[in-house]
């Protein structure tokens, strides 16, 4: 296992320096300059400019920023953010639980639904059970991040008054943050009802972020139940008279969930990008919000710290993902 773990950190290794560099040139084709952009309409002499330039190094050829860059990274610093003189690095982790928090709620409300949903939909093949989950499965999966979430914006905030529209938490309580964790944090404050706006607050958004989730693993689980449902030991199992509860969740959905696993771990990247779009139409105070206004401010060290520790963390996942894989199959291991 320790072998198959190294592998795979292996590879990694030379994606994660591409990823740096496609960030690190993507960025600095984006029209317009960090320096006039922080100046706006006051301008700012040529010599003043010419200085701000140097200082950040943006008069140095893109091929030796980028060494530079490398450089940094090697010794753990992501740089300074342009617009608040604070750690790129800083900035990440005290916003970032945010977004863990947003995300695990939206993969767990997205396995916790689809997985069954998936499952009865094989076992039902044909029926109206299996067309029901799939049709609505395949108006998840089509409807746009934003408009879904203004969507139910106004038929639950607006319309019925049911939920938040944005915010992690009413503005009645206010508590130093323990975790980073609003769930957690509440918890811990021991303030009454402090917990139940947090919940409610997060409600919608957890909804919109898991809805293509939600979809793709339970049309996947469908596909790999209905391939499972259909061998050999499946019938013998069958055949030796055990009930149906026993034979789908003990001898199919096993072998049935390893595509699903490997469907989860490239979901991570969707909930990321989608985090993005749901974080700025619900004020979510998270990455995706940061990242949005550094690229209204040019802030170039944000942006591409931010990409680089998302790109990261989706790695990350992904490794684990495969050493699941491995302890679900034992021959992926092995393999050579």
């Amino acid at each position: 296992m320790l072998g198959f773990i190294v592998r795979r950190v292996l590879l990694v290794i030379p994606t994660f320096i591409a990823i740096a560099f496609l960030t690190f040139v993507a960025i600095r084709l984006v029209p317009g300059d960090p320096i006039e952009v922080r100046t706006g309409e006051r301008g700012i002499s040529p010599e003043r400019l010419a200085e701000f330039r140097h200082q950040l190094g943006l008069d140095q050829p893109v091929w030796k920023q980028f060494l530079d860059y490398l450089g940094q990274i090697a010794h753990g610093d992501l740089g300074t953010s342009i617009s608040t003189h604070a750690p790129v690095l800083q900035e990440f982790l005290t916003l970032f639980p945010a977004t863990l928090e947003l995300a695990l709620c939206a993969m767990l409300f997205a396995v916790v639904l689809g997985i069954p949903a998936g499952v009865l939909a094989a076992t039902r093949r044909g029926g109206f059970l299996d067309y029901s989950v799939m049709g609505v499965a395949l108006t998840g999966f089509s409807m746009p991040i934003f408009w879904w979430g203004l969507l139910l914006i106004l038929f639950f905030s607006v319309t019925l008054d049911l939920t938040p529209v944005s915010g992690r938490i009413d503005l009645l309580y206010y508590f130093e943050p323990v975790t980073g964790f609003m769930l957690i944090d509440s918890l811990l404050s021991d303030q009454d009802g402090a917990f139940l706006s947090a919940v409610s607050h997060l409600i919608l958004p957890t909804i919109v972020l898991g809805t293509i989730p939600l979809a793709t693993i339970a049309r996947m689980t469908r596909s790999t139940m209905l391939e499972v449902l259909g061998e050999d030991y499946v019938r013998t199992a069958r055949a030796k008279g055990l009930s149906p509860f026993r034979v789908v969740n003990v001898h199919a959905l096993r072998n049935a969930l390893i595509p699903v696993v490997t469907v989860i771990g490239l979901q991570t990247g969707m909930l990321m990008g989608g985090a993005v779009l749901t974080e700025y139409i619900f004020s979510w105070p998270g990455i995706g919000t940061w990242l949005i206004e550094s690229i209204q401010r040019r802030d170039y060290p944000v942006l591409q710290g931010g990409v680089l520790m998302i790109s990261g963390l989706v790695i990350l996942i992904n490794i684990l993902v495969d050493v699941l894989y491995g302890v679900l199959n034992p021959r992926i291991r092995h393999a050579r």
